[in-house]
């Protein structure tokens, strides 16, 4: 084992600055779906908007950053070690058993977190993203679009994947508390460094 940089500057930057946006966005998201009111309906709007806009921007950077350096390769998905890794979530991490998989700098993702992180990057963000472009400019639909989709279609769909974002977070933020300590797995995304066997 040795200690070395695992997350680059700009890798826990793009990190939080999405997760800051993301919770912006379902913030906002629900009390304009009406859940509750605490910005009001139309402050609630503009911020949710910017948001958008924001994280897209971020996403773009984040999508070049991770084809230029080739970190694109760390989501590539394998079953290497899958079933494993899901054992030991579902019964390892409660008996005190060691985690099947060893973390290097060109795989820091175990299996079962590349599957979760794809069908977020492939499934939940462009359904969230086309959804809610849709809706965002929902005035500007050509006659066509309009007389095929319904915006009550769009909406609900926008919302189900609000939804599958908000449980993606829980899982997200409920497994990086399985490791030896409570931050033992968050520290590594503020630091940049991490105990990684490199053999």
């Amino acid at each position: 084992m040795s200690r070395v940089m695992i997350y680059k500057r700009f890798e826990r930057f793009w990190h939080w600055c999405q997760a800051l946006l993301i919770f912006t966005l379902l913030f906002t998201g629900f009390e304009i779906h009406g859940s509750y009111s605490v910005l009001g309906f139309g402050d609630a709007t503009r911020v949710h908007t910017l948001a958008a806009w924001a994280l897209i921007v971020l996403w773009l950077f984040a999508i070049f950053w991770h084809i230029t350096t080739g970190e694109w390769r760390q989501y590539i998905p394998t079953r290497n070690g899958l079933f494993a890794v899901i054992h030991y979530y579902l019964v390892g991490t409660f008996t005190g058993a060691e985690h099947p998989y060893r973390k290097t700098t060109r795989a820091k993702h175990n299996p079962l977190q590349r599957l979760a992180y794809l069908f977020f990057k492939l499934v939940i963000s462009p359904v969230i993203w086309v959804s809610g472009l849709l809706y965002l400019f929902y005035a500007d639909w050509p006659a066509m679009l309009a007389g095929t989709l319904a915006l009550e279609w769009v909406a609900m769909i926008h919302t189900a994947a609000a939804f599958a974002m908000l449980v993606f977070i829980i899982a997200h933020v409920y497994m990086t508390t399985m490791g030896h300590t409570l931050t033992s797995h968050i520290r590594p995304m503020v630091t940049g460094y991490d105990d990684i066997d490199e053999k």
